[in-house]
């Protein structure tokens, strides 16, 4: 999937939300248990009932990892859905992956060939040479992990050299120079807030994945008003507050309000950029 294209989805659905399927089998409605393969069926139900709200799906590996063979089915059975229902979704694996090269190319094939993922997260600590062999997909997008949403990013992300430029701003620019905002996307955490003017003054073109909002007390209004660009530029992901909104067997009905919801409110902040133009 292309920019273009990308920003095209967010136009028409007035949304650049992402659900996070991040889906734990202890936490999903008991009465799915039945199910030959109940994680595949909670996440068929809650991407029906929320598709028209959204622009992407993004799977956090780990929770179908810990499954086992019986997980990584579950996976694969998702994506394999998402590509024949909604083609119009951006699908991200949410995996972190980042390893010398010959490893990361393994990791790459594995994403983007066999199990046929838009995007992908990487961790950008071992450099250009563990990045490089997932930009040799075209049409394939590199998610760089820059500041993400949890208290520990404090410990190095957030730590300055003798110059003030802090760990997470090296990163940004450092990596501008191995591949363009068409392929390459940055996780900004909302709970930085105001931080993603700074971001932006580094990274004005790029797409952001931003989790956080939500479960983990981001502010939505925040980031958009120092994260939209000319072209939206916002991913924002949004996990347990959607998929786990209701326990009971109206869990999917409660999880699209619950989407629909978020999408109004992108909504409103989408206007001020289409207002400005």
């Amino acid at each position: 999937m292309t920019k273009h294209e990308l920003y095209d989805n967010i136009l028409d659905k007035e949304s650049f939300l992402c659900v996070g399927l991040d889906t734990d089998i202890e936490k999903i409605p008991p009465h799915l248990m039945r199910e030959d393969d109940p994680v595949f069926a909670f996440n068929r139900e809650i991407i029906d009932a929320t598709q028209a709200w959204c622009v992407a799906c993004k799977l956090n590996l780990a929770f179908y990892e810990s499954l086992g063979i019986k997980g990584m089915t579950s996976l694969e059975k998702t994506v394999t859905y998402i590509r024949r229902n909604y083609p119009d979704q951006l699908i991200i694996a949410d995996a972190k992956r980042g390893d010398i090269g010959n490893t990361s190319e393994m990791y790459a094939r594995a994403i983007f060939e066999y199990a046929d993922f838009d995007a992908l997260t990487i961790a950008p600590y071992m450099g250009e040479d563990s990045v490089k062999p997932f930009l040799a997909y075209p049409g394939k997008w590199v998610i760089l992990l820059a500041l993400t949403s949890n208290k520990g990013s404090e410990d190095f992300q957030m730590m300055s050299d003798a110059d003030g430029e802090r760990l997470f701003e090296k990163v940004l620019r450092k990596s501008k120079e191995w591949a363009t905002d068409e392929q390459m996307m940055y996780v900004v955490g909302a709970t930085h807030g105001k931080v993603f003017e700074d971001i932006r003054k580094i990274v004005p073109d790029h797409f952001l994945l931003v989790p956080g909002v939500g479960a983990q007390g981001g502010s939505l209004e925040e980031v958009a008003r120092y994260g939209l660009n000319n072209c939206c530029g916002l991913l924002v992901n949004s996990s347990r507050q959607i998929i786990y909104a209701d326990s009971t067997e109206r869990f999917a009905e409660a999880a699209g309000a619950e989407a629909h919801k978020l999408r109004n409110e992108m909504s409103n902040y989408l206007r001020w950029i289409t207002n400005a133009k």
